[in-house]
């Protein structure tokens, strides 16, 4: 019933967006964009997830290492999952490959990837203060900034506890049950938290956001569109918000009225060229990932069914 609702309203707004687009002009201005500019920016959107992928390699090295194609591909499949399947089971089952790839246990795996959630809350919320404090961000999102800093303190605060308290001692490793599995993951953050790796792995977080931020800049500066980069970095911050919701695949409709209506009330960009702009902008962002990701599955010799429910199985057994 969810995954129905939510596709009903990713049509709506869909819909809506595109009332008034004049879509026959679409091939006009595609016609007139700059098409290396566009292959740069599908080379960057790209190259966000390999550096994602890098991230997480870093992040996990004080416990497990692991080749960078393994992550990269591990991230891809996970991303891929995301898109075409609802509630974002693509972290789980990125945690599960990378288990089955290596000795790493799930529960250390996912916890991993909520740590870089808490990392990339954490800097979308530094970077929201800088917009508003600047002008460069629409005040009218000003709300945003509270609710991101509650759940991003939060976290911090979970986290922190978990990371940075005493490793816990060898002696007092349960033999085994629930109690093994809780030590063993105690005791991989406390390897995390010790090491410089957890720095460097949110030092990587700053190129990451401003990556993601450089398709959206590109194609906004082809059609002309007179914002500053840190539009781009706020439009970025909102399409991410967003995509944690319940919504159609790829999360079509939603990416495109969100575009639609930053562009036209936070920087006064005609309706219906803001909607044909957002059109765009989703098939740069979207499409090359949803490609690199099937790319990605088939290399792993599965298909996406029988991954998510090993995964899923997987999951249960490690609660």
């Amino acid at each position: 019933m969810v995954v129905v609702l939510a596709n009903l309203v990713s049509l709506g707004a869909l819909v809506w967006t595109l009332r008034e687009a004049d879509l026959g002009s679409l091939r006009t201005d595609v016609a007139a964009l700059n098409w290396w500019w566009i292959a740069a920016a599908i080379t960057t959107q790209l190259s966000v997830y390999v550096w994602q992928a890098l991230r997480w390699k870093v992040l996990l090295a004080p416990v497990v290492r692991f080749p960078l194609r393994q992550a990269v591909r591990a991230v891809f499949v996970g991303l891929f999952t995301s898109e075409v399947l609802p509630f974002r089971g693509g972290e789980v089952l990125r945690s599960y490959l990378v288990t089955l790839w290596t000795k790493l246990p799930f529960s250390v795996a996912l916890t991993s990837v909520v740590i870089e959630r808490v990392f990339d809350g954490l800097l979308m919320w530094l970077s929201l203060r800088f917009l508003l404090e600047t002008s460069q961000f629409p005040r009218s999102f000003a709300y945003l900034g509270h609710g991101l800093g509650i759940a991003v303190l939060a976290g911090v605060i979970i986290f922190a506890f978990a990371l940075f308290s005493p490793e816990p001692k060898g002696r007092e490793r349960p033999a085994k049950g629930w109690r093994r599995r809780f030590w063993i993951l105690r005791s991989d953050l406390a390897h995390m938290g010790h090491s410089w790796n957890l720095l460097g792995a949110f030092l990587l977080t700053f190129p990451y956001l401003l990556l993601q931020a450089f398709p959206i800049w590109v194609l906004s500066t082809a059609y002309g569109f007179d914002i500053p980069v840190g539009a781009a970095i706020g439009l970025v911050m909102l399409l991410r918000l967003a995509a944690a919701l319940p919504q159609a695949p790829a999360t079509l409709g939603v990416f495109q009225f969100i575009t639609q209506q930053f562009l036209e009330h936070g920087y006064a960009i005609p309706s219906a060229q803001a909607a044909r702009y957002s059109l765009l902008l989703w098939a740069v962002i979207k499409l090359p990932l949803l490609a690199a990701g099937a790319i990605a599955l088939s290399i792993t010799g599965a298909k996406l069914g029988e991954l998510t429910q090993a995964a899923k199985a997987h999951a249960r057994e490690n609660r």
